[in-house]
């Protein structure tokens, strides 16, 4: 289970305000790559309940996150989403545009922090210290709040790329490479919201060469 003692530890040593940053999404297929920064209030009690619902969120149910997330909005100081989609992904990679989802979000919070917690990366771009955290979503609230907000955010995205191409199952899969999603990628070809410069669909697009267009609105 994720602590404060990290956070607990900073402020100690001054930083009175720090923002966890998580992304989700790195490894899809399709969709953009999101970021979550939240700063959680310097005077949290470790004990609140509410705290309890945070966790890996790759260990939490659906349900769970939404509960979470809902959570997270309503204690933490601020809460800020940014992502970057599937033309800047191919455009830069998924490393930069990973980060550049990272700054994005931490460039929308107000107030802005002193002080980052940053899953795995050292996000310099973002122009503040950074304590770059291992498996951070497993150590630091703040990590894991930030990352539960951005899959929340991004799986609600997904639902309405659904939307606009059914046939794909974005609703269950997310853009990830499914068994499902690379059988119907192979069958259909790929839509605007795939990456391009992904293998599968790089493969996929040379059977089909055109884009299908959006189905609905």
């Amino acid at each position: 289970m994720p602590s404060l003692d990290l956070e607990q530890d900073l402020h100690r040593r001054g930083h009175t305000l720090l923002a966890g940053v998580d992304e989700v999404g790195r490894g899809a297929l399709a969709g953009p790559v999101m970021a979550g920064a939240v700063i959680l209030p310097p005077n949290l009690d470790p004990s609140a309940p509410w705290l309890n619902g945070i966790d890996d969120s790759k260990k939490l149910t659906p349900m769970q996150r939404e509960q979470a997330a809902t959570e997270i909005h309503q204690h933490a100081l601020a809460v800020s989403i940014g992502s970057a989609g599937p033309e800047e992904i191919d455009e830069h990679g998924i490393v930069a545009a990973t980060r550049l989802a990272m700054v994005r979000a931490v460039s929308g919070l107000s107030p802005q922090p002193h002080h980052l917690l940053v899953d795995y990366i050292s996000l310099d771009e973002s122009g503040l210290p950074v304590t770059s955290v291992t498996r951070g979503d497993s150590v630091s609230y703040s990590i894991a709040a930030a990352a539960i907000a951005a899959k929340v955010a991004r799986d609600r995205l997904m639902h309405h790329v659904d939307e606009r191409w059914p046939d794909y199952g974005f609703h269950s899969h997310k853009g990830y490479g499914t068994r499902t999603h690379l059988r119907q990628l192979h069958l259909l070809g790929p839509v605007p919201i795939h990456r391009f410069t992904f293998a599968p669909v790089r493969r996929a697009r040379l059977f089909h060469p055109r884009p299908k267009p959006c189905l609905r609105p």
